[in-house]
This record gives structure tokens, C-alpha cells and sequence, in this order.
């Protein structure tokens, strides 16, 4: 029985209910399967914070995946899988007013981790109904949070993290219709897993 881990983050600036909270727990209840053992965690949006909750996640539970996912205030109808978190450029302060020492994740850590999940084949290989889902190579500045986190993940994880950017909730956007297509990407990375393994 293999676990997987999801994050999603809590309340930060206008979003007092942050879509990627909602859209994991909404996961949850759906779960993944009989053999996927589904736990979920809210990251507050401190650096410190995440960091150690990180951490943690990696050295005690050591799941086979750590799916992270994050709202992209910017993106009004989109899924955006990131395929690599940077270590640099971290000078946003966060929730508490802080911002980490040197601007960076890990002190002499490489300058990018790239996912051992392939984003790419992800992207050609799956359709969510009503919803566009597009790739990137950088997770955003403007969603620092998401960056430093994914990076923390790959680092301590060996790559076996992902992010998923979702957009916020709207009429059309709920958290239903946000977990149904979290469920519909993740089976395809746990696939992805399983034929790495072999």
C-alpha cells in the first residue's frame, strides 16, 4: 500500500479561502484508489513554515509521491503542471513578513530540481473536461510560495515531487470540479511512478 502526500496552502492576501485547500480536500474524499493510502496537509504561506512541514513529510513518512498544489491567482481557467522549482529569487516577503536568508531555498542546493514525473507525456496523455491544462518550466515568482515550497519538495524528495497550479474558485471553478481533475492528473503520475519503478 503505497502513500501519497498532497499539500495545498492556506489564506494569503485576498484569498481567504485558497482553491488549492479546497481543491485538495475535495481529493481526499474522492481518494485514489484502493492501494494509494491519500494524506493531506494546509502549508501556511511562511517560508519557514512550509519548509519544516516539508521536511517532516519527507524524513518521517517518505511517501512515494508528494503532490503539491497552489493557486495561480493569475490564471483564470487554467491547470498548470510545473515541471521544475528554482532555488533563487525569493526576495517576496511572506504571510508573517519574512523572506528566507540569501533569497534562496537551500544554500549551495543546485540552482533548479526538475520532477522525476515527466510533465510533458503527463500533458499530451491527459484531458480534463472544461478546463485547459498547459505546461511550465517556472513555477512563478508571483506565487513565491509555490516555488520555494516545490524546490524544498525535489530537494528533500529526490524529485519525487510535483506541483499543480489550479486557478481560484469561480462559478464555473468549484472545488468539486477542481478535485475531479486533481484525480484524473494524479492517477496519470501514479502511473507514471509505477512504470519508473519497474
Amino acid at each position: 500500500n503505497h502513500l501519497s502526500f498532497f499539500s495545498g496552502f492556506g489564506p494569503f492576501r485576498q484569498y481567504l479561502c485558497n482553491s488549492s485547500w479546497e481543491a485538495v480536500k475535495e481529493l481526499s474524499k474522492r481518494g485514489l484508489g484502493e492501494n494509494i493510502n491519500l494524506q493531506i496537509m494546509q502549508l501556511p504561506v511562511v517560508y519557514q513554515k512550509a519548509k519544516e512541514q516539508v521536511c517532516k513529510i519527507w524524513t518521517t513518512l517518505q511517501p512515494l509521491l508528494t503532490v503539491h498544489v497552489g493557486l495561480a491567482s493569475s490564471a483564470t481557467a487554467l491547470i498548470i503542471l510545473e515541471q521544475c522549482g528554482k532555488n533563487k529569487g525569493y526576495q517576496e516577503r511572506d504571510a508573517c513578513g519574512f523572506h528566507p536568508e540569501g533569497a534562496c531555498c537551500v544554500l549551495d542546493g543546485p540552482e533548479k530540481i526538475e520532477s522525476t514525473i515527466n510533465m510533458k507525456t503527463l500533458w499530451k496523455n491527459i484531458s480534463v473536461e472544461g478546463i485547459d491544462i498547459i505546461l511550465s518550466r517556472d513555477a512563478g515568482r508571483q506565487t513565491y510560495i509555490c516555488d520555494y515550497t516545490y524546490y524544498t519538495s525535489l530537494y528533500y524528495g529526490n524529485g519525487r515531487a510535483a506541483f499543480i497550479h489550479v486557478p481560484p474558485l469561480s462559478e464555473w471553478v468549484t472545488a468539486e470540479f477542481l478535485g475531479k481533475a486533481l484525480q484524473t492528473i494524479i492517477l496519470a503520475m501514479l502511473e507514471q511512478c509505477g512504470e519508473q519503478r519497474e
